[in-house]
């Protein structure tokens, strides 16, 4: 059976292979994003494995349709990019990747959050000048810190315990509370206090109509005056035009993204020959203390293994029974 691998990065060819060394699969990959217009390269495929930034809304799945593709498999835990109603009408099966290494990003986050207070990032580029000067460098104390965190699934679990270990005071905000985030010392609240008594606000819910632009120009407002904000969920999360007006104020006193909510025509992309063409972007890069990675918060070898061995594993399943081991079906 051939798999059309798209958005095909070097990573991707060497583990998506290595999973698939036992398996009669055939993999073809492609640099391309997967969209309406590069889905005809899937002629002759029985399935395309497509990551973050493919474009699977009702044209593109309405020509994978006509090319006998029979099943999406996402080598991520997110699926808004995908138009599940389309896909559940044309009879292609959707399958996911629920969870790969939640240390992964939740490392990420803690490593974000250290360079914003520390801004280590900046000692290195003065150090390298031969800059030895520490103004502007000051930081705080992580230990006695108040954190907040909305979304308490595996990530926010692992970055609760990694918090508490800091010694902070861990706020949780999540429609369902899980009781080993309690274990772990954090405590459940409402948003409305989590945003008023946080030091410190990380993002690790998913994105869905309730968590669209969830930080809005009012959820600013109530932060508490030089919060740092995290965000390494999905990057819609955020209103990124009030988050610069938030840190223009100083209401938002650091801010650490890794997603973005225009990013697909930016992440996994080299523009360092040419220039970046979203305008709200380039202005977040002139605040000093702003920083932005591009979407690598999952990219570590655990992760990588384990996204093309579940993604390997969806399909085998797929072929063997006619259902995905994680499939992705529209809600009830």
């Amino acid at each position: 059976m051939r798999i059309d691998v798209f958005s095909a990065k070097p990573h991707d060819l060497f583990f998506m292979r290595e999973a698939a060394r036992d398996t009669n699969l055939e993999l073809q990959f492609h640099e391309a994003r997967l969209n309406r217009d590069t889905a005809r390269l899937a002629d002759g495929a029985k399935v395309v494995s497509a990551f973050v930034n493919d474009d699977l809304g009702q044209d593109t799945i309405a020509v994978l349709a006509k090319l006998g593709v029979q099943m999406i498999a996402l080598r991520s835990a997110g699926f808004n990019h995908v138009n599940l109603r389309a896909a559940q009408g044309a009879g292609i099966s959707v399958a996911r990747v629920p969870a790969y290494s939640p240390h992964a990003v939740a490392e990420h986050t803690v490593a974000l959050i250290l360079t914003l207070n520390r801004k280590t990032h900046r000692a290195f580029n003065r150090v390298r000048e031969g800059n030895f000067a520490l103004d502007g460098l000051m930081g705080f104390d992580l230990h006695g810190k108040i954190a907040g965190i909305v979304g308490t699934g595996l990530i926010g679990t692992v970055l609760a315990r990694i918090l508490c270990g800091f010694g902070c005071e861990v706020l949780a905000s999540d429609p369902y509370p899980d009781a080993e985030v309690e274990t772990l010392g954090a405590r459940y609240v409402e948003m409305d206090e989590l945003l008023g008594r946080a030091d410190i606000i990380t993002l690790q819910c998913p994105l869905t109509p309730d968590t669209h632009h969830l930080i809005n120009d009012a959820a600013i407002a109530r932060m508490k005056p030089g919060v740092m904000l995290v965000n390494t969920s999905r990057g819609a999360v955020i209103d990124t035009k009030a988050v610069i007006r938030g840190l223009k104020s100083g209401q938002i006193g650091a801010l650490g993204l890794d997603v973005y909510e225009e990013e697909g025509d930016l992440f996994f992309e080299d523009l360092s020959n040419s220039y970046i063409p979203d305008d709200v972007f380039a202005r977040l890069l002139t605040f000093p203390n702003v920083l932005i990675t591009g979407h690598q918060g999952f990219f570590t070898r655990e992760a990588l293994r384990a996204i093309a061995d579940t993604t390997i594993s969806n399909i085998t399943q797929f072929h063997r029974t006619g259902a995905a081991l994680h499939p992705v079906s529209l809600p009830d």
